[in-house]
């Protein structure tokens, strides 16, 4: 049940910003972190493996390609980890514990969690957020169109983190549009991403932002698709046992 984090490539810029995007509400965060590794032109930095997770490769521009992989932009201090794939639950803990020793090796000022929640009404452009640590609470509450969540929870991979950089005192933060559950969202996807350029302060041209948006999501609605396919074929062939070899 081993995960790894293979680095292709090193970042070697100040201590970057970590921007965690895994399929959730809508696949927002998905779409949002692919979004941002086309838009700022990062550079592959390596992959996440498991021989738990689906077999499958995801093709991008006819490369194939591991579904969950890491980007890098020392120009704007970045690194992006996203998943095409639902992580299985018997790795969650694992995924974050990964992460947080992949933060802690490169000196990370913060991270950042994209997703999404059920989307109660017409999405005004409202965001919600979770910060682990009162500064991190400051900083976003500066933000008028962003509800710091005061009750609920915080699941998977990003609610590990969270709990984790509350009790060590180190600034996580889950971003949230509000999203629906019944289909794949860009817009949400395009509104969290407008407003994390805000935040970040980093000069993020979004014209056109929701047509690419749509057009991430089109690639992500196939290969959600063949994972899910992918996946539930592998389940049976283990059970059926190998035949052959």
């Amino acid at each position: 049940m081993a995960v790894r984090i293979v680095e292709t490539d090193h970042y070697t810029g100040k201590p970057p910003i970590i921007i965690e995007g895994f399929p959730g509400v809508g696949l927002v965060g998905t779409i949002a972190a692919n979004y941002l590794v086309q838009k700022l032109e990062m550079k592959p930095m390596g992959y996440m493996y498991s021989k738990d997770f689906p077999p499958v490769a995801a093709v991008h521009n006819y490369k194939p390609l591991y579904p969950a992989r890491l980007y890098k932009s020392e120009k704007h201090k970045l690194i992006v980890v996203l998943s095409e794939f639902i992580i299985p639950v018997t790795q969650v803990a694992i995924v974050a514990q990964k992460l947080w020793d992949f933060s802690e090796d490169n000196r990370t000022e913060i991270i950042v969690s994209l997703g999404a929640i059920k989307k109660k009404e017409e999405n005004d452009g409202t965001l919600y957020a979770i910060a682990s640590t009162e500064k991190c609470m400051q900083r976003i509450s500066k933000f008028k169109d962003i509800k710091l969540i005061k009750e609920g929870a915080a699941s998977g991979v990003t609610g590990l983190l969270l709990a984790r950089g509350a009790i060590s005192n180190f600034p996580v933060l889950s971003l949230l549009s509000e999203s629906s559950v019944q289909h794949l969202d860009p817009a949400a996807a395009s509104i969290l991403v407008k407003k994390l350029g805000e935040i970040l302060e980093i000069k993020l041209d979004t014209s056109g932002l929701d047509k690419e948006a749509r057009e991430i999501e089109v690639k992500m609605r196939t290969i959600m698709e063949k994972t899910r396919s992918a996946s539930k074929d592998y389940k049976k062939m283990e059970s059926i046992g190998q035949m052959y070899g």
